[in-house]
Protein backbone atom coordinates (compact mmCIF):
# COMPACT_ATOMS: atom_id res chain seq x y z
CA UNK A 1 0.00 0.00 0.00
CA UNK A 2 0.94 3.92 -0.49
CA UNK A 3 2.19 5.26 2.41
CA UNK A 4 1.21 8.52 3.44
CA UNK A 5 2.75 11.82 1.32
CA UNK A 6 3.81 15.11 2.15
CA UNK A 7 4.19 18.56 0.25
CA UNK A 8 6.35 21.06 1.44
CA UNK A 9 6.99 23.06 -1.35
CA UNK A 10 4.56 25.84 -0.43
CA UNK A 11 6.62 26.57 2.23
CA UNK A 12 9.41 27.59 -0.14
CA UNK A 13 9.66 31.13 -0.55
CA UNK A 14 9.43 31.91 3.29
CA UNK A 15 12.28 29.36 3.81
CA UNK A 16 15.33 28.68 1.75
CA UNK A 17 16.03 25.73 -0.06
CA UNK A 18 19.73 26.32 1.13
CA UNK A 19 18.72 26.61 4.83
CA UNK A 20 16.59 23.48 4.49
CA UNK A 21 18.83 21.23 2.98
CA UNK A 22 21.81 22.38 5.72
CA UNK A 23 19.41 21.33 8.58
CA UNK A 24 19.05 17.70 7.40
CA UNK A 25 21.84 16.41 8.75
CA UNK A 26 20.84 17.82 12.04
CA UNK A 27 17.34 16.47 11.87
CA UNK A 28 18.77 12.86 11.39
CA UNK A 29 21.26 13.14 14.27
CA UNK A 30 18.19 14.10 16.63
CA UNK A 31 16.05 10.76 15.16
CA UNK A 32 19.23 8.52 15.62
CA UNK A 33 19.40 9.93 19.20
CA UNK A 34 15.47 8.37 19.73
CA UNK A 35 17.01 5.41 19.38
CA UNK A 36 20.92 5.53 20.75
CA UNK A 37 18.72 7.65 23.65
CA UNK A 38 21.68 10.06 24.26
CA UNK A 39 19.65 13.13 24.51
CA UNK A 40 16.92 14.55 27.38
CA UNK A 41 14.50 12.37 27.39
CA UNK A 42 15.78 9.31 26.89
CA UNK A 43 13.87 7.14 29.77
CA UNK A 44 10.49 7.85 27.53
CA UNK A 45 11.26 6.51 24.20
CA UNK A 46 9.98 3.29 24.62
CA UNK A 47 7.29 4.46 21.82
CA UNK A 48 9.60 4.68 19.66
CA UNK A 49 10.71 1.47 18.39
CA UNK A 50 6.88 0.42 17.34
CA UNK A 51 8.00 -3.14 16.82
CA UNK A 52 8.19 -3.65 20.26
CA UNK A 53 6.19 -1.46 21.69
CA UNK A 54 3.55 -4.16 22.62
CA UNK A 55 3.98 -8.02 22.26
CA UNK A 56 1.56 -10.79 20.44
CA UNK A 57 0.82 -11.52 23.95
CA UNK A 58 -0.30 -8.32 24.97
CA UNK A 59 -2.42 -8.08 21.75
CA UNK A 60 -3.92 -11.65 22.07
CA UNK A 61 -5.30 -10.34 25.63
CA UNK A 62 -6.31 -6.86 24.38
CA UNK A 63 -8.59 -8.11 21.57
CA UNK A 64 -9.69 -11.72 23.78
CA UNK A 65 -11.01 -9.23 26.49
CA UNK A 66 -12.97 -6.68 23.99
CA UNK A 67 -14.23 -9.61 22.37
CA UNK A 68 -15.78 -10.70 25.27
CA UNK A 69 -17.31 -7.14 26.32
CA UNK A 70 -18.25 -6.57 23.02
CA UNK A 71 -20.91 -9.51 23.20
CA UNK A 72 -22.23 -8.11 26.43
CA UNK A 73 -22.52 -4.16 26.43
CA UNK A 74 -23.89 -1.22 24.78
CA UNK A 75 -21.64 0.93 26.28
CA UNK A 76 -17.81 1.75 27.12
CA UNK A 77 -17.25 4.12 29.22
CA UNK A 78 -13.34 5.16 29.10
CA UNK A 79 -11.89 7.09 32.13
CA UNK A 80 -8.81 9.35 31.95
CA UNK A 81 -7.15 12.79 30.41
CA UNK A 82 -4.48 14.11 28.46
CA UNK A 83 -2.94 11.31 26.54
CA UNK A 84 -4.91 8.87 28.34
CA UNK A 85 -8.22 9.42 26.28
CA UNK A 86 -7.65 12.01 23.59
CA UNK A 87 -5.25 9.20 20.95
CA UNK A 88 -8.79 6.99 21.66
CA UNK A 89 -11.08 9.66 21.03
CA UNK A 90 -9.08 10.58 17.85
CA UNK A 91 -8.83 7.15 16.46
CA UNK A 92 -12.80 6.26 17.50
CA UNK A 93 -13.84 9.12 15.86
CA UNK A 94 -12.38 8.96 12.55
CA UNK A 95 -13.44 5.60 11.92
CA UNK A 96 -17.27 5.42 13.15
CA UNK A 97 -20.04 6.85 11.84
CA UNK A 98 -20.88 10.30 12.43
CA UNK A 99 -23.97 9.24 13.77
CA UNK A 100 -23.53 6.41 15.33
CA UNK A 101 -25.14 7.34 18.61
CA UNK A 102 -27.91 7.78 16.67
CA UNK A 103 -28.13 4.42 14.98
CA UNK A 104 -25.65 2.64 17.19
CA UNK A 105 -23.99 -0.67 15.09
CA UNK A 106 -25.15 -4.14 16.50
CA UNK A 107 -22.21 -5.69 18.17
CA UNK A 108 -20.02 -2.16 18.17
CA UNK A 109 -20.27 -0.50 21.79
CA UNK A 110 -20.83 3.27 22.07
CA UNK A 111 -17.59 4.88 23.45
CA UNK A 112 -18.26 7.35 26.06
CA UNK A 113 -15.45 9.68 27.86
CA UNK A 114 -15.09 10.30 31.50
CA UNK A 115 -12.91 12.05 33.71
CA UNK A 116 -11.41 14.00 30.83
CA UNK A 117 -12.91 17.08 32.95
CA UNK A 118 -14.35 18.26 36.32
CA UNK A 119 -17.78 19.12 34.92
CA UNK A 120 -20.52 18.25 37.29
CA UNK A 121 -23.24 18.23 34.96
CA UNK A 122 -21.24 16.39 32.49
CA UNK A 123 -20.48 13.37 34.94
CA UNK A 124 -24.33 13.38 36.10
CA UNK A 125 -25.49 13.48 32.45
CA UNK A 126 -23.32 10.45 31.94
CA UNK A 127 -24.34 8.70 35.13
CA UNK A 128 -28.48 9.10 33.79
CA UNK A 129 -27.46 7.84 29.93
CA UNK A 130 -25.53 4.58 30.74
CA UNK A 131 -28.16 3.85 33.76
CA UNK A 132 -30.79 1.94 31.70
CA UNK A 133 -27.69 0.58 29.22
CA UNK A 134 -25.55 -2.62 29.39
CA UNK A 135 -21.93 -1.04 30.10
CA UNK A 136 -18.46 -1.38 31.20
CA UNK A 137 -15.46 1.20 32.75
CA UNK A 138 -11.97 0.82 31.43
CA UNK A 139 -10.30 3.34 33.84
CA UNK A 140 -7.03 4.45 32.45
CA UNK A 141 -4.29 5.83 35.17
CA UNK A 142 -0.44 5.01 35.92
CA UNK A 143 -1.27 6.20 39.56
CA UNK A 144 -4.79 6.01 39.60
CA UNK A 145 -4.47 8.96 41.89
CA UNK A 146 -4.89 12.11 38.98
CA UNK A 147 -7.61 14.18 40.47
CA UNK A 148 -10.10 14.06 37.31
CA UNK A 149 -10.28 10.51 36.18
CA UNK A 150 -9.74 9.77 40.07
CA UNK A 151 -13.13 11.19 41.12
CA UNK A 152 -15.35 9.79 37.40
CA UNK A 153 -14.08 6.39 38.58
CA UNK A 154 -14.53 6.92 42.14
CA UNK A 155 -18.20 7.70 41.14
CA UNK A 156 -18.87 5.34 38.34
CA UNK A 157 -17.17 2.52 40.08
CA UNK A 158 -19.93 3.02 43.10
CA UNK A 159 -22.66 3.09 40.31
CA UNK A 160 -21.25 0.11 38.50
CA UNK A 161 -21.28 -1.70 41.65
CA UNK A 162 -24.30 -0.91 42.61
CA UNK A 163 -25.72 -1.91 39.32
CA UNK A 164 -24.31 -5.01 38.69
CA UNK A 165 -22.66 -6.44 42.14
CA UNK A 166 -19.13 -5.99 43.33
CA UNK A 167 -18.32 -9.80 40.94
CA UNK A 168 -19.90 -9.17 37.59
CA UNK A 169 -18.76 -5.33 38.08
CA UNK A 170 -15.20 -6.39 38.38
CA UNK A 171 -15.61 -8.24 35.13
CA UNK A 172 -16.42 -5.15 33.41
CA UNK A 173 -14.10 -3.39 34.83
CA UNK A 174 -10.69 -2.94 33.11
CA UNK A 175 -7.79 -1.05 34.28
CA UNK A 176 -4.84 0.29 32.29
CA UNK A 177 -1.87 1.18 35.13
CA UNK A 178 1.64 0.54 35.95
CA UNK A 179 3.16 -3.26 35.86
CA UNK A 180 3.57 -2.80 40.22
CA UNK A 181 3.08 0.61 41.45
CA UNK A 182 0.30 3.32 42.65
CA UNK A 183 -3.46 2.93 44.17
CA UNK A 184 -5.18 1.69 40.72
CA UNK A 185 -3.00 -1.38 40.66
CA UNK A 186 -3.11 -1.99 43.82
CA UNK A 187 -7.42 -1.36 44.08
CA UNK A 188 -7.23 -3.44 40.52
CA UNK A 189 -5.19 -6.48 42.22
CA UNK A 190 -7.52 -6.59 45.28
CA UNK A 191 -10.68 -6.42 43.04
CA UNK A 192 -9.63 -8.97 40.40
CA UNK A 193 -10.24 -6.55 37.18
CA UNK A 194 -8.34 -7.32 34.32
CA UNK A 195 -5.73 -5.48 33.95
CA UNK A 196 -3.22 -4.08 30.96
CA UNK A 197 0.26 -1.98 31.32
CA UNK A 198 1.39 1.03 30.93
CA UNK A 199 5.01 0.80 30.14
CA UNK A 200 7.55 3.08 32.26
CA UNK A 201 9.65 4.02 28.97
CA UNK A 202 6.15 5.42 27.06
CA UNK A 203 4.61 8.85 28.33
CA UNK A 204 0.90 9.63 27.73
CA UNK A 205 0.99 11.18 24.92
CA UNK A 206 2.76 8.93 23.18
CA UNK A 207 0.73 6.13 24.37
CA UNK A 208 -2.27 5.79 21.47
CA UNK A 209 0.11 2.36 20.46
CA UNK A 210 -0.41 0.66 23.69
CA UNK A 211 -3.07 -0.81 25.88
CA UNK A 212 -3.98 2.77 26.02
CA UNK A 213 -5.56 3.15 22.93
CA UNK A 214 -5.43 -0.03 21.38
CA UNK A 215 -7.86 -1.66 24.13
CA UNK A 216 -10.95 1.17 23.67
CA UNK A 217 -10.09 0.71 20.07
CA UNK A 218 -10.73 -2.62 20.04
CA UNK A 219 -14.02 -2.61 22.00
CA UNK A 220 -15.36 -0.12 19.51
CA UNK A 221 -14.98 -2.37 16.50
CA UNK A 222 -11.94 -1.16 14.35
CA UNK A 223 -8.61 -3.34 13.39
CA UNK A 224 -5.88 -2.71 15.90
CA UNK A 225 -3.59 -4.60 14.00
CA UNK A 226 -3.64 -2.86 10.79
CA UNK A 227 -3.01 0.54 13.02
CA UNK A 228 -0.52 -0.97 14.10
CA UNK A 229 0.76 -1.94 10.61
CA UNK A 230 0.29 1.60 9.60
CA UNK A 231 2.56 2.35 12.32
CA UNK A 232 5.52 -0.28 11.32
CA UNK A 233 5.53 0.93 7.94
CA UNK A 234 6.09 4.80 8.87
CA UNK A 235 9.06 3.49 11.60
CA UNK A 236 10.50 1.61 8.65
CA UNK A 237 11.34 4.03 5.88
CA UNK A 238 12.50 6.52 9.50
CA UNK A 239 14.38 4.75 11.60
CA UNK A 240 18.34 5.21 11.95
CA UNK A 241 20.54 4.86 9.16
CA UNK A 242 17.45 5.92 7.12
CA UNK A 243 18.20 8.60 4.37
CA UNK A 244 16.74 12.08 4.80
CA UNK A 245 14.81 11.26 1.42
CA UNK A 246 13.37 8.39 3.02
CA UNK A 247 12.61 9.57 6.76
CA UNK A 248 9.63 11.84 5.62
CA UNK A 249 8.60 12.62 9.17
CA UNK A 250 11.99 14.29 9.36
CA UNK A 251 10.96 16.46 6.36
CA UNK A 252 8.07 17.74 8.36
CA UNK A 253 10.38 18.65 11.80
CA UNK A 254 12.62 20.38 9.44
CA UNK A 255 10.62 22.27 7.76
CA UNK A 256 8.30 23.57 11.04
CA UNK A 257 11.65 24.29 12.87
CA UNK A 258 12.71 26.83 9.60
CA UNK A 259 9.50 28.52 9.89
CA UNK A 260 9.60 28.84 13.52
CA UNK A 261 13.01 30.52 13.19
CA UNK A 262 11.60 33.26 10.76
CA UNK A 263 8.85 33.99 13.15
CA UNK A 264 6.10 31.97 12.42
CA UNK A 265 5.28 31.02 15.53
CA UNK A 266 1.85 29.37 15.27
CA UNK A 267 1.11 26.25 13.35
CA UNK A 268 -2.43 25.20 12.62
CA UNK A 269 -3.34 22.09 11.90
CA UNK A 270 -6.11 22.15 8.99
CA UNK A 271 -8.49 19.19 8.05
CA UNK A 272 -11.59 19.52 5.37
CA UNK A 273 -12.90 16.07 7.04
CA UNK A 274 -14.82 16.78 10.09
CA UNK A 275 -13.95 13.30 11.34
CA UNK A 276 -10.14 14.09 11.89
CA UNK A 277 -11.33 17.10 14.58
CA UNK A 278 -10.40 14.91 17.49
CA UNK A 279 -7.45 13.88 15.68
CA UNK A 280 -6.45 17.15 16.02
CA UNK A 281 -6.98 17.72 19.71
CA UNK A 282 -4.74 14.44 19.98
CA UNK A 283 -1.93 16.29 18.12
CA UNK A 284 -2.62 20.07 19.72
CA UNK A 285 -1.43 17.36 22.89
CA UNK A 286 1.08 16.05 21.93
CA UNK A 287 2.97 19.24 20.48
CA UNK A 288 1.79 21.43 22.93
CA UNK A 289 3.27 19.30 25.63
CA UNK A 290 6.44 18.26 23.88
CA UNK A 291 7.54 21.84 22.97
CA UNK A 292 6.10 24.53 24.90
CA UNK A 293 9.03 25.07 27.69
CA UNK A 294 11.77 26.95 28.34
CA UNK A 295 10.19 29.86 26.47
CA UNK A 296 10.02 27.88 23.09
CA UNK A 297 7.87 26.54 21.45
CA UNK A 298 5.26 27.01 17.73
CA UNK A 299 1.81 27.18 19.31
CA UNK A 300 -0.18 23.93 18.14
CA UNK A 301 -3.89 25.09 17.11
CA UNK A 302 -5.81 23.66 14.63
CA UNK A 303 -9.34 24.39 12.56
CA UNK A 304 -11.87 22.42 10.89
CA UNK A 305 -12.63 23.70 7.48
CA UNK A 306 -14.62 24.77 5.26
CA UNK A 307 -16.39 25.13 8.56
CA UNK A 308 -14.14 27.47 10.24
CA UNK A 309 -13.71 29.61 6.81
CA UNK A 310 -16.66 31.26 7.92
CA UNK A 311 -15.25 32.00 11.24
CA UNK A 312 -11.29 31.83 11.23
CA UNK A 313 -10.96 32.22 7.67
CA UNK A 314 -10.70 36.48 7.64
CA UNK A 315 -7.75 36.35 10.73
CA UNK A 316 -5.91 33.54 8.62
CA UNK A 317 -5.99 35.52 5.59
CA UNK A 318 -5.09 38.72 6.99
CA UNK A 319 -4.44 39.22 10.41
CA UNK A 320 -0.77 39.05 12.29
CA UNK A 321 1.52 36.47 9.82
CA UNK A 322 2.37 34.31 12.72
CA UNK A 323 0.62 31.16 11.45
CA UNK A 324 1.75 28.87 9.37
CA UNK A 325 -0.92 25.88 8.27
CA UNK A 326 -0.33 22.01 8.02
CA UNK A 327 -3.43 20.69 6.37
CA UNK A 328 -4.43 17.18 6.26
CA UNK A 329 -5.97 15.88 3.23
CA UNK A 330 -7.61 12.81 2.42
CA UNK A 331 -7.98 11.59 -1.03
CA UNK A 332 -11.05 9.50 -1.37
CA UNK A 333 -13.66 9.38 1.09
CA UNK A 334 -15.74 6.08 1.84
CA UNK A 335 -18.83 7.50 0.64
CA UNK A 336 -19.98 8.58 -2.68
CA UNK A 337 -22.96 11.35 -2.57
CA UNK A 338 -23.83 13.25 -5.93
CA UNK A 339 -25.37 16.97 -6.46
CA UNK A 340 -28.52 16.22 -7.50
CA UNK A 341 -30.19 18.67 -11.03
CA UNK A 342 -33.17 21.24 -9.64
CA UNK A 343 -35.73 22.63 -12.50
CA UNK A 344 -36.19 25.67 -10.65
CA UNK A 345 -32.60 26.02 -9.43
CA UNK A 346 -33.14 29.06 -7.09
CA UNK A 347 -30.02 28.08 -5.14
CA UNK A 348 -28.09 28.90 -8.53
CA UNK A 349 -26.28 25.33 -8.03
CA UNK A 350 -27.43 23.05 -11.09
CA UNK A 351 -23.65 24.14 -11.89
CA UNK A 352 -22.61 21.15 -9.67
CA UNK A 353 -25.06 19.03 -10.88
CA UNK A 354 -23.90 15.53 -10.67
CA UNK A 355 -20.84 16.42 -8.93
CA UNK A 356 -19.61 14.42 -6.09
CA UNK A 357 -19.64 16.40 -2.71
CA UNK A 358 -16.15 15.70 -2.50
CA UNK A 359 -15.20 17.24 -5.68
CA UNK A 360 -16.21 20.74 -4.14
CA UNK A 361 -14.75 20.08 -1.05
CA UNK A 362 -11.62 19.34 -2.67
CA UNK A 363 -12.27 22.54 -5.00
CA UNK A 364 -12.37 24.70 -1.58
CA UNK A 365 -9.06 22.94 -0.47
CA UNK A 366 -7.31 24.19 -3.49
CA UNK A 367 -8.99 27.68 -3.48
CA UNK A 368 -8.07 27.89 -0.13
CA UNK A 369 -4.54 27.13 -0.40
CA UNK A 370 -4.43 29.65 -3.13
CA UNK A 371 -6.09 32.02 -0.91
CA UNK A 372 -3.93 31.73 2.03
CA UNK A 373 -0.99 31.43 0.13
CA UNK A 374 -1.18 35.02 -1.32
CA UNK A 375 -2.06 36.13 1.99
CA UNK A 376 1.26 35.10 3.43
CA UNK A 377 0.48 32.06 5.13
CA UNK A 378 3.16 29.24 4.52
CA UNK A 379 1.98 26.19 4.11
CA UNK A 380 2.79 21.84 4.42
CA UNK A 381 0.28 19.05 3.27
CA UNK A 382 0.11 15.78 4.25
CA UNK A 383 -2.22 13.69 2.15
CA UNK A 384 -3.66 9.96 3.34
CA UNK A 385 -5.32 7.96 0.51
CA UNK A 386 -8.08 7.03 2.82
CA UNK A 387 -9.28 6.95 6.38
CA UNK A 388 -9.02 4.09 7.79
CA UNK A 389 -6.97 2.29 10.64
CA UNK A 390 -3.94 1.44 8.35
CA UNK A 391 -3.60 5.51 7.32
CA UNK A 392 -4.33 6.34 11.02
CA UNK A 393 -1.81 4.46 12.09
CA UNK A 394 0.52 5.79 9.84
CA UNK A 395 -0.48 9.66 10.82
CA UNK A 396 0.19 8.97 14.28
CA UNK A 397 3.47 7.52 13.90
CA UNK A 398 4.33 9.83 11.33
CA UNK A 399 3.33 12.93 14.05
CA UNK A 400 5.01 11.66 16.98
CA UNK A 401 8.23 10.89 15.50
CA UNK A 402 8.70 13.86 14.01
CA UNK A 403 7.47 15.23 17.28
CA UNK A 404 10.81 13.78 18.46
CA UNK A 405 12.90 15.01 15.99
CA UNK A 406 11.71 18.57 16.14
CA UNK A 407 11.60 18.91 19.92
CA UNK A 408 15.13 17.65 19.74
CA UNK A 409 15.94 20.10 16.65
CA UNK A 410 14.73 23.04 19.09
CA UNK A 411 16.78 21.78 21.55
CA UNK A 412 14.20 21.04 24.01
CA UNK A 413 13.69 17.87 26.23
CA UNK A 414 10.15 16.78 24.33
CA UNK A 415 9.27 13.69 26.51
CA UNK A 416 8.83 15.80 30.09
CA UNK A 417 6.49 18.27 30.84
CA UNK A 418 7.05 20.31 34.06
CA UNK A 419 4.44 23.35 33.74
CA UNK A 420 1.55 20.77 34.06
CA UNK A 421 2.13 20.61 37.33
CA UNK A 422 1.61 24.06 38.25
CA UNK A 423 -2.02 24.31 38.46
CA UNK A 424 -2.36 21.17 40.25
CA UNK A 425 -0.19 22.74 43.32
CA UNK A 426 -3.00 25.73 43.38
CA UNK A 427 -5.75 23.67 42.85
CA UNK A 428 -4.67 20.88 45.67
CA UNK A 429 -3.73 23.94 48.21
CA UNK A 430 -7.27 25.69 47.33
CA UNK A 431 -9.02 22.21 48.01
CA UNK A 432 -6.81 22.02 51.48
CA UNK A 433 -5.26 18.45 50.49
CA UNK A 434 -3.64 16.83 53.54
CA UNK A 435 0.00 18.41 53.10
CA UNK A 436 -0.63 21.46 51.76
CA UNK A 437 -1.52 23.32 54.88
CA UNK A 438 1.67 26.32 54.07
CA UNK A 439 0.11 26.52 50.86
CA UNK A 440 -3.34 26.65 51.06
CA UNK A 441 -2.27 29.52 53.60
CA UNK A 442 -0.12 31.18 51.17
CA UNK A 443 -2.19 31.34 48.41
CA UNK A 444 -5.42 32.18 50.35
CA UNK A 445 -3.23 35.26 51.79
CA UNK A 446 -2.77 36.48 47.98
CA UNK A 447 -6.05 35.80 47.05
CA UNK A 448 -7.08 37.83 49.88
CA UNK A 449 -4.29 40.97 48.42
Amino acid sequence: MKNLSIDISKAFGFVSENDYKALQNKALECNAALYDKNLPGNDFLGWADVKNIISEDELSQIEAKAAELRKKIDVLVVIGIGGSYLGAKAVIEALSNSFVQMNPKKGNPIILFAGQNIGEDYISELMDAIADRSYALCVISKSGTTTEPAIAFRLLKAKIEEKYGKAEAANRIVAITDKSRGALRTLADSEGYKTFVIGDTVGGRFSVLTPVGLFPIAVAGFDIRQLLQGAYDIEAISQKGKSFDENIPAHYAVVRNLLYQKKFSTEILVNFHPKLHYFSEWWKQLYGESEGKDGKGIFPASVDFTSDLHSMGQYIQEGVRLMYETVISIAEPDRKVEIPSDAQNLDQLNFLAGKRVDFVNKQAELGTQLAHLDGGVPQIRIEIPKLNEYYLGQMIYFFEKACGISGYILGVNPFNQPGVEAYKKNMFALLDKPGYEEASKAIRARLAK
